[in-house]
């Protein structure tokens, strides 16, 4: 309100300001209203203050611009604040009036623009004069010649508003309902006539609306209010006007009438509640409005002026329109007229424009559903009324059909349908009133043909909309065509019975000219909307059970759907220019094109089947003829589809390629038979019922026709087959009604001779059968492995008939059908659904299985294969759904796959299926062996309960009343097994073989004692027996394999390999694989076994078997049964199962058979020996608990005698380096034979007899020595020991030979003797340790007669693994308790010594003679020689050892031996001598210089010792060389000494220089006393030996050798400096 204030008090200061010079007055004016505004605070208060709007007014008085441009804008902004009083109005209008008149442009519409505002305001007038005087204004300007056109549209628009506000006004006087419910004017069209048709629906839903509230003749009244009255006037006023008359309440001339009649077209439109309730304005509306319409609608020549122009016209059929569909109910004969006159006017020779106009007219009463229900229910139904509605279809028909004898047709319709598809676009088309251009007059014809078959489109929708409305409504049980339910016979409802009236009046008129356009026309839009006109009427039709237009209309669409042209057709398709593709795409053979059209008509096909599945019936039988083309034409290689353009979204064609179109119609031709799920079922069995009457029609024509034809007639079978697969698939939920039909036909197909049709019933028999079993009514069965008793009985009942229904077709077809494929379709049939639903079937089993067994006898191969695919799946997968009086017939049935001789694989995999039916028999009673037995009898002697894991719980219904039964199953398998094991066919008897001791194998813990006692004496047994005595009873003779061909005129034969070429070879298999079966039940229930009656006597038969089977049989057997023993014993002996009685016999077994086996080099028999030794090693390893000595002495002499064997036996492996087969063996065992803690007597056994079988001494050098007889105490060696003292005697007797076997051998045996020595106890040792020592010493001994092999290397290895991890470790402990005497490590040492001296005296640093030795292998012999010395030098004798001192003399002694060796030779030897001898000996003089050198760190007493003789040694050597070298110099006079010579005492004398001795050392040294004393006192390293060889260094000063003198004159230094003797300094 302040802002309102603040800019009145701004414009009165404008006004002041302008006024100031010119009008003094208003400035004056002006000033006092701005003091009188200050002291106001509302409109209200300015309202009742005349000062405020009289100074406004004055200034619009003086009729200046500026002035009154002002004075007119604050008298807007008052009045729009209600700041002016009511009584004011009529001065303002005066003012306006005034202003009105004058010339200014602006001073005009400022004056329109204030009385609009007045009528906006409540100051609009409320009497006939300040009304009239105010739209008065506005006519005047409108009226005046000399208004600018902007003056003159501002004027019009305002006189508009003006009178839509004042019947706005009188509306709210009336007290009558608000809103327009009219829209405004005539509405514009749609891109679609469905849309158009929608959009007036919502519209006109509002007039239903007004019919309510405004109600009936018995609402109206006749009083108006006073703001009525004016409004009454006003609208007569208009009529006089638009008729060309004057007004004389608004004082006003004529005045346009267009305009006029305009405002009258607005008013009739939006304020229909004033006519239908205020009696006045109805009789203004019936008498005047409609007798100036009627007038004005009249055409004749004469009509000339304003009347006759496009818009005029327009003006008035839009007026005449409004009064037709708002006002027809009350006014039935004027709209009764006016309806005459505009269907009249159409055949009229009036211009062309004039029709267009009428036609659009027409077209928007058919695009409203709800004016064409009033007007056919108020004409075409009344009896006294005509046939409004049947006229004007008829009419617009005859518009469409006129396009047929037009010359300009074909241009016509290409018109109309680019007219369809810019409206598709969304682009309308505008009316061209000039109509001389021709290609005007052409687009006009088709813009008329388009309106009318737009009008014809809109009676299409129209009828379907209300239709879908009485639908809504539930008018009388009229239902939807989807619903479930029975469709009812007739309509009766109100809405359904006027669609029925409107359907049976037009759709023949309809058909016609809406079948010629789509005939006629290509365009894509217009083709779609005349096809959405098609499917809307076929399913009002189809709601309203019009059966005939029903028909009707679907034969035509079908017509449009498959085009296959004729021969002329063709031709011209060919010479057509534009028809390039189509002539690459299309064969002329069956040329099947489908254009756009076709394409829609498809589709809108598939809506309506889609729509009225329930009520088409009989018409089923067209729409399947026509998909069936349709599937045809889609499986051809020779159809196409046109290319179309992209104008439409619907129509364009996906740009994957140019079966797009193809796969879409492909897919809808699916689904509608996959929407059969939905249909009633009447209606899916009508369906059926068509399908089936097709495929009848093509069979009898297969028989008559041939070629192209029959072909033809084949595709229709398989569509309707295929068909029917579908709706079978859709209707799984209720398939007992369908069933007969559907399986009934397919029968009749596979008993047609045509190879085709039997093939595609077998095929779709398959698929039925499968998908029904595959339903959720047989889910159930899935779940369960029996049948459910608490399911309902009669729910059992359907499904039992239901089952039998189901399988029946099959055992039909294969006892009935004399075609050999339509049998092998049938078992083909039942192996699939075994496959996917065998588990869902329960009652049916019994026909399956005889049908199995009658295929089993069959004498065609294929049928027994495929019979047997089917017994595998119900073995495998189907046995928990086979009920209990089944099973037996079962297992029949797979022995008579099993016994068939046609085909062997099958008999052998019937075998395997043996073993599926024991697993599954055995694990179904295994809650009666729990209770039988309470524990696993492979745990029998332990009492254990079995794990959880070891047993599977039972949780199925068990099919077996009792053991009874289970037993009878049981040896009902065991029975045909036992029968098989005999099959002359060995392949066959090896399977049923294995298959018995799997079984028992696998499944023995749930056995009872009485079936193991069977099985054993009546199965297992007898038939060990049977292959015993046919395997020594078969011919050996070769057999020859099959049969494969001729080559050159003989025959070809399969070739077999030579282990299996004899009958007695392939009984020896059957043996063997018996013998392994025992062998795994042995093992896996031996103590259980035990238990049994009779067991003794059986085991004692068993061993009679195994020992005559590997002395007699085959190396296969005898393997197998040396396997068996060996398993048994083993696999229990770790356990504590096996008592030593079972051991024993099997040591004895064993023994006998090494014994009297053959000592010969066959393969055979070293095989057996070899897993004899095998097997004698790892049984003492497993049971050596259980062993005594006698026991072990039995196993090492069976040992020992086999290599006794083995050694005097020539294998020519060895001459190839390979130990032979039989000493590998016994080198692999040996290490598992070491004694157990309670066999520690046993050490020495096993080490004497091992050393046996290492090289002899050489007599040469201990002829009489007994170097085998153990040391020690004599309780360590047993008194029972034969071999033990006797030994030695026995070999010098035998004379062992030193051929390639043993030398291989004992080079194997000396890691093995090593590794067993080092593992013995300390005790059990020492009693071998010196034999040990010794055989070493004479293994390394044999370098000088081989120098190439290996064996002194790897005794060489040994021996010092002994002495570093063995003699160097233990030290004597004397006070204690180990029973390790002084004098055995004495012996131990002196053998030591002995072996040292003997080796690297007579074997180290010498010339051998050897084979051409490599310079590697010479290098690695130096390495080795240097590594003994290291041994020697660095571990034992500079270690703290107890060796004794005569010991270590021997051993320092050897080493200044090895060192002599270059200066004791000749010079003439030294020269020839390798230098790696030279270098053997340097090194021995280098350890001697070690040894006596002085170490603080390790120094002890030992180590003293050593140092005290080493340093004695090593002077007395370096003395003799020295002497040696300056003799030898002197002697050989100018000539030189050999470079060996030279080196060593070069050597020496470096050496002498840096040895620092130990003073205790040095104690030791032959020096004077007085020396000894001096040394004594300086208790620190010295190099006293420097003394001792004092006298040779003072020879060597006169030697020639220049480096000698040079080490000379060092050394005397050092001892001078040892003298303490030093040189005298003359300045001192």
């Amino acid at each position: 309100m302040a802002a309102f204030l603040t800019v009145l008090e701004s414009d009165l200061r404008a006004l002041s300001a302008e006024a100031r010079r010119r009008y003094p007055a208003v400035k004056d004016a002006a000033e006092h209203a701005i003091l009188k505004l200050r002291s106001l605070a509302s409109p209200n208060e300015i309202a009742h203050n005349e000062d405020i709007f009289r100074i406004f007014v004055m200034a619009c008085e003086v009729k200046n611009v500026k002035l009154s441009v002002i004075g007119l804008s604050c008298l807007q902004k008052l009045i729009s604040h209600d700041a002016i009083a009511p009584s004011a109005l009529k001065d303002i209008l005066s003012t306006l009036k005034e202003h009105g008149e004058m010339a200014d442009e602006s001073i005009q519409l400022k004056t329109l623009q204030t009385i609009l505002i007045i009528f906006q305001s409540r100051l609009q007038p409320d009497n006939e004069e300040n009304m009239a005087h105010a739209l008065g204004i506005c006519l005047r300007l409108l009226e005046n010649n000399r208004s600018s056109d902007s003056v003159r549209n501002t004027a019009a628009a305002t006189f508009r508003q003006a009178v839509a506000l004042i019947f706005d006004h009188v509306i709210c006087a009336e007290s009558l309902p608000t809103g327009r419910f009219g829209s405004g004017g005539y509405t514009s069209r749609t891109n679609s006539v469905t849309s158009d048709v929608n959009r007036n629906i919502k519209r006109l839903d509002r007039l239903l609306e007004l019919e309510v509230i405004s109600g009936g003749p018995s609402l109206m009244r006749n009083t108006l209010t006073k703001t009525g009255k004016l409004g009454l006037c006003l609208l007569e006023d208009l009529t006089t006007l638009a008729a060309g008359g004057s007004a004389i309440w608004l004082r006003a001339g004529s005045i346009q009438r267009s305009f006029a009649l305009d405002l009258l077209e607005f008013i009739l439109c939006n304020y229909v509640v004033l006519f239908r309730t205020l009696i006045p304005f109805e009789q203004v509306l019936r008498h005047q409005i409609c007798s100036l319409l009627m007038t004005s609608l009249r055409t004749n020549s004469e009509i000339e002026g304003e009347v006759g122009e496009p818009y005029f016209r327009r003006l008035v059929l839009r007026s005449v329109a409004h009064i037709i569909r708002l006002y027809s109910s009350s006014l039935t004969t004027e709209s009764e007229v006016f309806l005459s006159m505009l269907v009249r006017v159409i055949a009229l020779d009036l211009p062309l424009w004039h029709r267009i106009l009428v036609l659009e007219i027409l077209r928007g009463f058919c695009v409203e559903a709800r004016t064409l229900r009033i007007l056919f229910q108020n004409f075409d139904l009344h009896p006294n009324n005509s046939n409004v509605v049947e006229g004007m279809v008829k009419a617009l028909a005859r518009v469409v059909s006129t396009v047929q004898y037009l010359e300009t047709g074909e241009e016509s319709l290409a018109a109309v349908a680019g007219m369809f598809s810019s409206k598709a676009k969304g682009i309308e088309w505008s009316l061209d009133t000039d109509a001389s251009n021709a290609t005007v007059l052409v687009a006009s014809e088709a813009h008329a043909i388009s309106l009318a078959i737009e009008g014809l489109l809109g009676v299409v929708f129209a009828v379907a909309t209300l239709t879908d409305e009485a639908v809504d409504d539930g008018e009388n049980q009229l239902e939807s065509p989807r619903s479930d339910t029975d469709p009812p016979t007739k309509c009766t409802g109100i809405t359904a019975t006027l669609c029925m009236s409107m359907v049976d009046s037009t759709w023949l008129t309809i058909l016609d000219a809406l079948s010629l356009i789509l005939m006629k026309s290509q365009g894509e839009a217009i083709i779609l909307e005349i096809l959405k006109g098609y499917q809307a009427f076929t399913q009002a039709c189809g709601v309203l059970r019009a059966v005939e237009p029903l028909n009707s209309f679907l034969a035509s669409l079908c017509k449009f759907t498959i085009y296959i042209p004729n021969e002329a057709e063709k031709k011209s398709v060919l010479l057509s220019p534009s028809s390039k593709r189509a002539e690459q795409l299309v064969d002329q053979r069956e040329g099947i094109v489908l254009t756009p059209k076709n394409v829609q008509a498809l589709r809108t096909l598939f809506n309506i089947a889609h729509r009225l599945h329930n009520v088409l019936g009989p018409s089923w039988v067209l729409v399947l003829e026509t998909l069936s083309a349709l599937d045809r034409a889609i499986h051809s290689p020779h159809a196409t589809t046109q290319e179309v353009s992209t104008a439409v979204p619907k129509l364009t064609r996906d740009s994957s390629g140019q079966y797009s179109d193809f796969n879409i119609l492909s897919s809808l031709n699916s689904q509608l038979f996959e929407s059969s799920a939905l249909m009633h079922v009447s209606a899916v069995q009508s369906l059926l019922s068509a399908l089936r009457q097709l495929s009848r029609q093509c069979i009898a024509a297969t028989l008559s026709n041939v070629g192209q034809a029959s072909n033809q007639k084949i595709g229709s079978i398989s569509f309707s087959v295929d068909r029917i697969l579908s709706i079978l698939t859709n209707n799984l939920h209720r398939v007992e009604p369908l069933w007969d039909e559907v399986v009934g036909h397919f029968l009749e197909l596979a008993d047609s001779s045509n190879p085709q049709l039997q093939s595609m019933a077998l095929d779709a028999l398959d698929k039925s059968i499968c998908a029904v079993l595959g339903s959720d009514q047989f889910q159930e069965n899935a779940s369960s492995n029996s049948v459910d008793e608490s399911r309902d009985p009669i729910d059992q009942s359907k499904l039992r008939s239901l089952e039998c229904a189901v399988i029946s077709p099959l055992n039909d077809l294969y006892s009935l059908s004399q075609s050999f494929d339509v049998r092998v379709g049938s078992v083909k049939i039942l192996l699939h659904v075994l496959e996917r639903h065998g588990e869902k079937l329960r009652y049916s089993w019994s026909n399956i299985l005889e049908m199995l067994r009658s295929v089993a006898h069959a004498s065609e191969k294929d049928l027994i294969a495929l019979g047997f695919q089917s017994l595998r799946v119900i073995m495998n997968d189907g046995l928990p759904t086979i009920p209990s009086h089944c099973l037996h017939e079962c297992i029949d049935v797979a022995g008579a796959y099993s016994a068939q001789k046609t085909e062997l694989n099958i008999s052998l995999t019937a075998i395997g299926l043996l073993w599926t039916a024991t697993d599954f028999i055995v694990k179904g009673l295994m809650h009666w062996t729990e209770e039988e037995f309470g524990t696993d009898p492979r745990n029998y002697d332990k009492k254990e309960e079995p794990a959880p894991d070891s047993l599977e719980k039972v949780t199925d219904i068990t099919y077996f009343s009792n053991a009874v039964e289970r037993d009878k199953l049981l040896f009902s398998v065991f029975s045909l097994l036992h029968k098989l094991g005999a099959d002359e066919r060995p392949e066959v008897r090896n399977s049923a073989i294995r298959m018995l001791f799997q079984t028992l194998g696998s499944h023995g813990q749930k056995l009872s004692k009485s079936m193991w006692e069977d099985c054993l004496w009546n199965y297992v047994f007898p038939m060990l027996d049977h292959a015993s005595h046919l395997t020594a009873t078969s011919s050996k003779d070769e057999w020859q394999g099959k049969e494969l061909g001729t080559r050159k005129g003989k025959a070809v034969h399969m070739l077999i390999h030579h282990s299996r070429n004899t009958a007695q070879k392939q009984w020896d298999e059957t043996l063997a694989l018996m013998l392994g079966g025992i062998t795994r039940i042995l093992r896996s229930f031996f103590p259980f076994l035990r238990s049994l009656k009779d067991f003794q006597s059986g085991w004692e038969s068993l061993l009679v078997f195994i020992k005559n089977s590997i002395l007699n049989g085959s190396k296969e057997v005898a393997l197998a049964a040396i396997n068996c023993l060996q398993s048994t014993v083993v696999s229990h002996s770790p356990k504590g199962n096996l008592p030593i009685t079972y051991i024993r016999s099997v040591l004895d077994i064993y023994e006998s058979v090494l014994q009297k086996s053959p000592n010969s080099g066959d393969h055979v028999s070293d095989k057996v020996k070899q897993e004899i030794l095998l097997g004698l090693g790892e049984l003492y390893s497993q049971a050596q608990g259980m062993f005594n000595n006698d026991m072990y002495k039995q196993l090492i002499m069976v040992v020992d005698s086999t290599i006794r064997e083995a050694k005097t036996t020539n294998n020519f492996e060895a001459d190839y380096g390979h130990v032979p087969p039989v000493q590998r063996t016994i080198l692999e065992i040996l290490p598992l034979l070491r004694p157990a803690a309670h066999l520690s007597p046993m050490w020495i056994l096993l080490l004497m007899k091992l050393m046996h079988y290492l090289p002899t001494a050489d007599p040469l050098l201990d002829d009489n020595e007994d170097c085998l007889k153990p040391v020690g105490k004599s309780n360590h060696i047993p008194a029972n020991m034969p071999h033990a003292t006797s030994s030695t005697a026995q070999e010098k007797g035998e004379g062992f030979i030193l051929n390639n076997t043993y030398t291989l051998f004992a080079e194997k045996l000396v890691p093995v003797l090593v590794d067993l020595f080092l593992q013995a106890p300390v005790t059990e040792k020492y009693n071998v340790f010196p034999n040990v020592i010794r055989s070493l010493g004479r293994c390394m001994t044999t370098r000088r007669d081989d120098p190439d092999g290996s064996l002194w290397r790897l005794a060489v290895h040994g021996f010092h693994r002994i002495l570093i991890d063995d003699v160097k470790k233990l030290k004597p402990a004397f006070g204690t308790d180990l029973p390790i005497t002084r004098s055995s490590r004495i012996h131990v040492w002196k053998e030591v010594a002995d072996v040292y001296e003997l080796f690297l005296v007579g074997h180290c640093g010498r010339a051998l003679s050897s084979n051409a030795l490599s310079a590697a292998a010479r290098q690695t012999d130096e390495s080795l020689e240097m590594n003994i010395l290291d041994i020697l030098g660095d571990k034992i004798l500079r270690s703290d050892t107890d060796v004794p001192l005569d010991i270590l003399q021997r051993l320092i002694s050897t080493l200044d031996r090895c060192a002599s060796r270059t200066c004791c030779l000749p010079l003439e030897t030294v020269e020839l001598m390798p230098s790696h001898c030279s270098r053997f000996s340097l090194t021995c003089l280098q350890k001697l210089f070690s040894l006596s050198s002085s170490e603080i760190s390790d120094w002890s007493l030992p180590r003293s010792e050593v140092s005290k003789i080493s340093i004695m040694t090593l002077m007395s050597r370096c003395d003799f060389i020295l002497r040696k070298f300056l003799t030898d110099e002197n002697d050989l006079g100018e000539r030189s000494l050999p470079p060996a010579r030279v080196e060593e005492v070069i050597f020496v004398l470096q050496e002498l220089a840096q040895l620092v001795i130990h003073p205790e050392t040095a104690s030791s040294l032959p020096l004077h006393p007085h020396l000894k004393e001096g040394i004594s006192k300086e208790n620190l390293r010295r190099r006293s030996h420097l003394l001792v060889l004092f006298p040779s260094f003072c020879e060597l000063v006169l030697s020639r050798d220049s480096r000698v003198r040079e080490l000379v004159q060092v050394l005397l230094r050092l001892t001078a400096a040892e003298l303490g003797l030093q040189k005298l300094e003359l300045s001192s």
